[in-house]
């Protein structure tokens, strides 16, 4: 069974937590980077599989993610 998130705790969970990613400020702006590009390969792949919606989701969860980061 996949489990997908749906709330921006339960992704920061997955993330951070069951992957071992850490929420760099770094990672987090490549990611958005990726996120927003949808020429980039990995990104239309991960809407092809996940679909817009999540797509959506998860570009938004990462801008979460900055804002926490940039507010310290």
């Amino acid at each position: 069974m996949n489990y997908v998130p749906q709330t921006y705790d339960e992704w920061e969970h997955c993330i951070t937590v069951k992957c071992g990613i850490p929420l760099t400020p770094g990672y987090v702006a490549a990611r958005i980077a990726a996120l927003e590009d949808r020429r980039d390969f990995h990104t239309q792949r991960f809407i092809g599989r996940w679909g817009e919606a999540h797509h959506a989701r998860t570009l938004e969860w990462f801008r979460k993610a900055a804002g926490k980061l940039a507010a310290g």
